[in-house]
């Protein structure tokens, strides 16, 4: 017996899937640009010594790149739970 959720079940779910999709992009630019700007100045502030704003640029990029991996794997890991529940 092989149990899959209907997509088609809800009306609009093409445009619910498009939106989730622009906003999966605009998360992924977003946090991009961030880890970019942080490392900037995380490299700059410690080259200077001012050691209270290296250490904010640090946590911001590392904020930053773990939003990114979450929003990059976020569809990975549902379409693995998809696979895995068709499958019981």
């Amino acid at each position: 017996m092989g149990v899959f959720p209907d997509f088609d079940g809800l009306g609009g779910i093409g445009d619910l899937r498009a939106i989730v999709g622009a906003l999966l992009t605009f998360v992924l630019i977003v946090a991009v640009l961030m880890l970019i700007v942080s490392a900037i100045v995380w490299a700059i502030a410690t080259a200077h010594g001012n050691y209270a704003t290296a250490s904010k640029g640090r946590t911001g990029a590392l904020v930053s790149l773990g939003a990114a991996v979450l929003a990059g794997g976020g569809v990975a890991w549902m379409n693995w739970l998809l696979t895995v529940g068709s499958s019981l």
